[in-house]
């Protein structure tokens, strides 16, 4: 995973430049920063790009925050759970994948729910979820 200072992202189908482009839930990935920060602390050898999010938030928690919509600057994504870690993370440094196992350390994925930019350093929020209302029909 290359740094960037930008994004774009595409509604329903997630970041424009990447090679999953089009995935069904799993349009993006995000971790917290204070996750990841105490991970290193604990880990030294383990280096953010090791675990591949493709967006890294601070000052919000994931945990638990599955159909919660969060907000990245103007653009909305639909959170649909963990990202659990797998092996690979072990490989990298011996520890990461336990590290990266409880209380969605690993970060969660979501769909894109609108088209535009997302910045280093944009605002970011979360919202609970909205409950659906069901009609009958006749």
């Amino acid at each position: 995973m290359d740094p960037a200072d930008a994004i774009t992202l595409v509604e329903g189908k997630g970041i424009d430049s990447d090679a999953n482009l089009g995935r069904s839930k799993r349009q993006v990935t995000i971790i917290e920063k204070e996750v990841l920060d105490q991970i290193m602390a604990d880990l030294p050898d383990v280096e953010p790009g090791m675990r591949r999010a493709n967006i890294m938030v601070s000052g919000i928690r994931l945990e638990n925050t599955r159909d919660h919509i969060l907000t990245l600057g103007g653009v909305r994504i639909r959170l649909y759970g963990e990202t659990l870690p797998c092996e690979r993370m072990d490989a990298q440094v011996e520890g990461f994948t336990a590290a990266l196992d409880p209380h969605w350390n690993g970060g969660a994925y979501g769909v894109v729910l609108n088209d535009g930019e997302v910045k280093v350093g944009d605002a970011v929020s979360i919202d609970a979820p909205v409950a659906e209302s069901v009609t009958a029909g006749g």
